[in-house]
C-alpha cells in the first residue's frame, strides 16, 4: 500500500508540519485528521482557517490520485475552485471526510480521447471529536488526461 503520509512529508511539508495526517482511504472514502495544536493554532484558539483547508483537500485530491494510480493513466489535476464554511470553532482531533468515491470512478470512465477533460466537484466535512460539522469545504477539480 501507497504511504500518504510519507508523502506528505516529502512533497506537502507544510501540511505535515502542521500536523496533517491521512487516517485511511479506500475506494469510496478518503478521511483526513488534523489535531489542534501549537504549530496549526490561531489567535482565537483553535485551528487556522488554511490548515482546515489543506485536510480538506487532501481528502478530496487523495480520491482523485488513488484512481489515477489504479488505473495507471497520466493526469493533470487542477483545483479551479473552492468555497468553505465555518460553522465552529475547530478544536481538538477533527476529521476531514470525502465520500464521493462513486462520482470520482464515474468522471475519469469518461476521460477518454473523445473527452480528454472534464470537472468534478467534490466537498469534504470536517468533523470533531463530538460529531459536529466544525467546517464544509468544496473543491471543483479539473482533469485534463494527457496520451
Amino acid at each position: 500500500m501507497f504511504n500518504y503520509n510519507f508523502f506528505l512529508f516529502f512533497n506537502l511539508p507544510s501540511a505535515y508540519w502542521s500536523g496533517v495526517r491521512v487516517k485511511s482511504i479506500d475506494d469510496k472514502t478518503c478521511l483526513v485528521k488534523v489535531r489542534h495544536n501549537w504549530f496549526n493554532k490561531n489567535p482565537y484558539k483553535s485551528i487556522f482557517w488554511a490548515v482546515q483547508g489543506m485536510s480538506a483537500e487532501l481528502s478530496t485530491g487523495l480520491l482523485l490520485n488513488q484512481e489515477i494510480r489504479n488505473r495507471k493513466i497520466k493526469v493533470s489535476m487542477l483545483v479551479i475552485s473552492n468555497s468553505s464554511k465555518f460553522f465552529k470553532k475547530a478544536v481538538g482531533k477533527i476529521i476531514f471526510n470525502c465520500n464521493q468515491g462513486s462520482e470520482v470512478k464515474k468522471i475519469f470512465d469518461k476521460l477518454d480521447e473523445n473527452k480528454p477533460t472534464n470537472k468534478i466537484v467534490l466537498f469534504s466535512n470536517g468533523i470533531d471529536e463530538a460529531g459536529d460539522i466544525v467546517s464544509e469545504f468544496k473543491f471543483e477539480w479539473s482533469l485534463k488526461r494527457k496520451f
